[in-house]
Formats: C-alpha cells, sequence, structure tokens
C-alpha cells in the first residue's frame, strides 16, 4: 500500500507553523524591537540604530571585560581538557572512576556550582579560613568583593566545571590516535613533547575546532555563575554581554535598547565561532 505523497506534509505544517508561531516569531519581534525605545509598556517610538549607537558609546566596557572572559575561559578550558584527556586516555588504572569525577561538575546545574563557590570564595568561607590557618592569611581576600580578583574568580569556576566535558571531546581524539605511529616515534628517538607536537596535536585538530567553538558560544553566552557569584559587580566589574542585557531589560525598563545589544551579541557568537571553525578547518582539521 502506497503512502498518499501528502501524507509527510500533515506532519511538517503542524510543527513547521507551531516553530514560527512560538520560536521564530517571537525572535523577529524582537530583533525589530531592537529599532525603536520601548518600555515595555507603552508604544514603540521608532529609532532606528540609536540603541547601537547608544551602545558603542556606554557599552564599550561590557565588551572587553566579555572578550578577556571569552579569551580566560577559551584558552584555559581547552588546556585543562586536553590535559585530562591526555593523562586518563590509556595507561592508569583507575581512568574510568577518575572519568566519571571530572565530569561530574559539568552535569550539575550552573547555579549550584556558582552558590557552591561563592560559599568557598567569601570572605569568611574556608579559602580564607584554610589561607589563615597555614599562615598564609597575608593572601587571604575578599575574591568576589573587588575587580582584580572577581573576573578572575568567574573564569577560574568555569573552568573547574566545563574541564571535564571537554576532556570528553578530546578523549575521543586522543584514543583515534594511531598507536603505531606512537610507537615508531619513539624508537626513532621522539620524546613525549615531540610525539605530541608532531603525532597526537595533528590528528585532534577535528576535535580542537569542535572545544573552541563550544566554548566561545558559552563564554559569550555567560550569564549564570555571573549573576550567582557576583551580580556582575563590584561596580559592574564582570559585567558580561547576557548580564548587561538582562539589567538593561528587567532593570532599567530599556527593552529596546537591550533588544540591540542581544543583536550584537548574537551576531557576535556566530562570527567568533565561525572564525575559529573556519581558521582550525584552514589548517587541516
Amino acid at each position: 500500500m502506497k503512502t498518499p505523497r501528502s501524507a509527510p506534509w500533515a506532519f511538517v505544517v503542524p510543527a513547521g507553523a507551531l516553530t514560527l508561531l512560538l520560536l521564530l516569531g517571537p525572535s523577529l519581534l524582537g530583533g525589530l524591537s531592537a529599532f525603536t525605545d520601548w518600555d515595555g509598556l507603552t508604544r514603540p517610538t521608532w529609532v532606528g540604530l540609536a540603541n547601537f549607537r547608544e551602545f558603542f558609546g556606554d557599552g564599550s566596557h561590557v565588551v572587553v571585560q566579555t572578550l578577556i572572559i571569552a579569551a580566560l575561559y577559551v584558552a584555559g578550558v581547552n588546556a585543562a581538557g586536553l590535559g585530562l584527556a591526555l593523562g586518563l586516555a590509556r595507561t592508569l588504572r583507575t581512568r574510568h572512576v577518575l572519568r566519571a569525577l571530572f565530569l561530574v561538575p559539568a552535569v550539575v546545574s550552573p547555579l549550584v556550582v556558582a552558590y557552591i563557590w561563592k560559599f568557598i570564595l567569601d570572605v569568611d568561607g574556608p579559602l580564607n579560613e584554610l589561607l589563615e590557618g597555614t599562615g598564609l592569611g597575608a593572601l587571604a581576600q575578599p575574591w568576589l568583593g573587588q575587580r582584580n580578583t572577581a573576573l578572575a574568580a568567574v573564569v577560574v569556576v568555569m573552568i573547574w566545571q566545563f574541564s571535564g566535558y571537554h576532556m570528553l571531546i578530546y578523549l575521543a581524539g586522543v584514543q583515534s590516535v594511531q598507536e603505531e605511529l606512537l610507537e615508531a616515534a619513539q624508537v626513532d628517538g621522539a620524546g613525549p613533547w615531540r610525539r605530541f607536537r608532531d603525532i597526537t596535536l595533528p590528528q585532534l585538530r577535528p576535535a580542537l575546532a569542535i572545544g573552541t567553538a563550544l566554548s566561545t558560544i558559552l563564554a559569550f553566552m555567560l550569564f549564570d555563575q555571573v549573576m550567582a557569584l557576583t551580580g556582575g559587580g563590584p561596580a559592574g566589574g564582570t559585567d558580561t554581554l547576557g548580564t548587561y542585557v538582562y539589567k538593561q531589560a528587567f532593570v532599567n525598563g530599556q527593552y529596546g535598547y537591550s533588544a540591540a545589544v542581544a543583536l550584537l551579541l548574537v551576531a557576535g557568537v556566530c562570527l567568533a565561532a565561525l572564525v575559529q571553525v573556519r581558521a582550525l578547518r584552514g589548517r587541516g582539521a
């Protein structure tokens, strides 16, 4: 019995209509509001590119902070994930248990992780108590209460949480490296660094492309950890584009302005991910 040609459309059309109504439609309306002056209550007023000009005049510090966090996080989490993958790839007997332990933070809610670390990094928290108890009280400080350490603390918490996730990405690449090539290089006198640089690393480029793209997207979309750890403070010192959009919309009531920043955020994420993937593919990934 043949299926009527119209049968597939009976499934596609309702799903497409729901997608347009619940996802694409609101997104398009939100994008249009970026060109208006709208407080969420009164009628929007068309202002063209005024919101974008205002952001580049007043919000440039947020862009700089987001780029700093993104650069530190992308480099740190991929280095940590690759290091864990290399250390837990084949020889260690307890590698399966350790892999599971390192992966646990990645499956826990970011808010839960952030609140745990907020307790640890508090002025009277375990970290400062440990420093004082070991005679290093001079190093104790309000880690989340000053600009020069708060931003670094956010990056460290993110790397700690997601290094296990990136470990899995690189494990797949490390386990695909041919043992025969490594053994042959070792016989020829190549040391560990030479084998890693000339054999392992070139074969890890597909994994590097995935890892850097995912970590870049996460860094630019960072919101939960910052809001839970510092709330964007002190004095806006840890605000990112994500927290800035939230504050402008739901604290200051500038929905049109926040929509403009959100559009720039989406464009930045797409551009950064595209550049990274193309760069790595151009090198043979």
